[in-house]
C-alpha cells in the first residue's frame, strides 16, 4: 500500500473481491494520526501465517521458550538521548531512561547500549532471552567480550560506563546457565517489538518523570565546532561537540 497526502494506492490479489467496506477500513488506517507503527503480534487465526513469515518468525523467535525483548535508543537534535525496552509477552513491562553525559557530545550508540542494559536488568537471569535491536554497533561492542581470544579492554571505549554494566549483567546470566541471543533487525520495517521500543525511546526524552542515568562525566577533553547544513540553496550551521574520535579528526583536517 502506498499513501501520500492526496492519494492512496493498494495492490491485492487478482482473485480478491474488494468491497467498499474494505476500502474504507484501509483509508481509516492510512489516515490515522501518529508517526510510528503500532503493530501487534497475534499468533492465532490467519494472522499467524503472516507473523511466522516475518524475519523473526522464520527464526522461530516468537516461539522462544523464554523472554522476547527489544530495545532502542534515540538521539534527538540538541543532544538529548533516551533509551527504552519492551517485553513481547508482557506488554506492560517496559522501561525508559534518559541517558546522560550529553555535555561530552551525543551519539546513537550510547542510548542503544543503555537500552540493552535496561533489558538485561528487567529479565530474570535464569530465563533465556532474545534481544532484537537495529544497531549493528551494539552487536559488535558485545561480541568483543564473547568467548576467548584477543585481550578485550574498556580503555578507550567511548561508553565504558554503560558497557561495563552490560558485561556484568551478561556474566550473571552465563553463571546461571541462561542463553542470551542478540539479533539485528531492520529498523522501521514493522517488527512490532522493535517499533514499540522505538516509541519508548522517544518518550524517554520527552517524559518529565523519566529518570536520568549514566550521567557521570569523564576527564576527556571536549571539542566544539559548527557543522554546515545545506537546505534549499542556503547554508546554516549546527553546533556540535564530542570527545576525540574519528569525526573530530575529520573536522580538524578539512
Amino acid at each position: 500500500m502506498v499513501v501520500s497526502e492526496d492519494h492512496a494506492s493498494c495492490w491485492v490479489h487478482k482473485d480478491l473481491t474488494v468491497t467498499t467496506k474494505h476500502i474504507q477500513a484501509l483509508l481509516t488506517a492510512a489516515r490515522a494520526s501518529g508517526g510510528k507503527d503500532e503493530c501487534q503480534v497475534r499468533l492465532t487465526g490467519i494472522e499467524r501465517e503472516y507473523w511466522m513469515g516475518t524475519e523473526i518468525g522464520r527464526l522461530e523467535g516468537y516461539g522462544l521458550r523464554g523472554t522476547v525483548t527489544a530495545g532502542d535508543g534515540s538521539n534527538q537534535k540538541g543532544g538529548k538521548m533516551g533509551a527504552g525496552y519492551v517485553n513481547l509477552r508482557k506488554q506492560r513491562k517496559r522501561q525508559q531512561r534518559k541517558v546522560g553525559r550529553e555535555e561530552e557530545g551525543s551519539s546513537s550508540n550510547r542510548p542503544e547500549l543503555a537500552a540493552f542494559v535496561l533489558t538485561l536488568r528487567g529479565t530474570p537471569v535464569t530465563k533465556p532471552m532474545l534481544y532484537l535491536c537495529d544497531n549493528q554497533a551494539l552487536l559488535k561492542a558485545v561480541k568483543r567480550w564473547v568467548g576467548e581470544g584477543g585481550k578485550a579492554t574498556l580503555v578507550g571505549a567511548p561508553d565504558a560506563d554503560i558497557l561495563l554494566e552490560a558485561i556484568e549483567e551478561l556474566r550473571k546470566r552465563i553463571t546461571a546457565g541462561a542463553a542470551t541471543f542478540l539479533v539485528k533487525v531492520n529498523a522501521h520495517r514493522g517488527e512490532p517489538v522493535n517499533e514499540e521500543a522505538d516509541i519508548q525511546a522517544d518518550k524517554a526524552i520527552s517524559g518529565k518523570d523519566v529518570p536520568t542515568e549514566w550521567h557521570d562525566r569523564t576527564n576527556r577533553a571536549v571539542f566544539t565546532w559548527q557543522e554546515p547544513r545545506w537546505k534549499g540553496g542556503t547554508v546554516s550551521y549546527e553546533d556540535r561537540k564530542s570527545t576525540w574520535n574519528s569525526g573530530v579528526r575529520k573536522v580538524i583536517r578539512r
